[in-house]
């Protein structure tokens, strides 16, 4: 088979990458994709780098059996931690969730002050600070963990006072330190969009690395001649590790269509 032909893969430690693959059949809807979630070993972000590393070569050794043309590491904790292990190991182009939206923070502050949210893997880790920083050493990058928001999203509490509690909780002491751009560091968290923006104010810029990612995709496939001919829309298939029906459950939520194709695997 010709590799245009091929499917795009991605892999996820849960539903939150489904944010990703939102983004990129909007993007490029004639293109097939592969999605894994693994759902039976969620959540990546408490986990250890080491195991986390473990977990993501699994999960890549997979979808390259599946046969893909690219590989699109949809969470950011993997991301944080794994991808420069994964690109070693594999020739072919493994896009992460974080360059993408720490490059796009980085070009839109105006006072240099940037805040990124996500797990405490993904902050712990340091990877947006670091990427930004890469790009402009006089960024100032204030990072803060808001794990009850993966909870949140994953209940379709989003729009109520519980979330708006928490946001507020969460977000008072960013908005304080007068960022003027904030990195959305999860795939779960551009559900939240709505409340994030109650408390930070319209003034500040946020940056959904799920949009961020598929523009990157999207000019990856251009780049390398590997997109597919617009002919018919695409075909999509998903597999999971545990817990097909609170997959399908919370993904539909997520995507706001049907999931049909839903395949169990170890």
């Amino acid at each position: 088979m010709q590799v245009e032909k091929l499917p795009i893969g991605i892999f996820d430690s849960g539903v939150g990458g489904l944010t990703v693959f939102k983004e990129i059949i909007s993007l490029l809807p004639h293109e097939d994709v592969i999605y894994l979630g693994d759902t039976a070993r969620v959540p990546y972000g408490t986990r250890s780098p080491q195991t986390v590393v473990k977990y993501s070569q699994e999960n890549t050794r997979f979808l390259i059996g599946q046969g893909i043309k690219v590989l699109v590491v949809a969470c950011n904790t993997s991301s944080a931690v794994s991808l420069l292990t994964l690109k070693q190991e594999h020739a072919l182009p493994i896009i992460g969730v974080i360059e993408p939206g720490a490059r796009r923070a980085s070009e839109v502050t105006e006072n240099k002050r940037i805040g990124v949210i996500g797990t405490e893997g993904t902050v712990k880790s340091r990877a947006y600070e670091q990427t930004i920083k890469a790009v402009d050493d006089q960024i100032t990058v204030m990072s803060r963990a808001c794990p009850l928001f993966v909870s949140l999203a994953e209940e379709g509490w989003v729009d109520n006072e519980v979330a708006r509690l928490t946001a507020q909780g969460y977000l008072r002491p960013l908005r304080e330190e007068r960022i003027d751009t904030l990195v959305l560091g999860c795939t779960h968290y551009p559900l939240l969009e709505g409340v994030i923006r109650e408390v930070m104010g319209d003034e500040v810029y946020l940056v959904n690395s799920a949009k961020e990612t598929a523009k990157e995709v999207q000019q990856v496939l251009t780049e390398g001649r590997l997109a597919k001919a617009a002919k018919k829309d695409g075909s999509y298939r998903f597999y999971i590790t545990d817990n097909r029906q609170r997959f399908i459950k919370v993904g539909e939520r997520f995507l706001g269509r049907p999931l049909r194709t839903v395949e169990l695997v170890t």
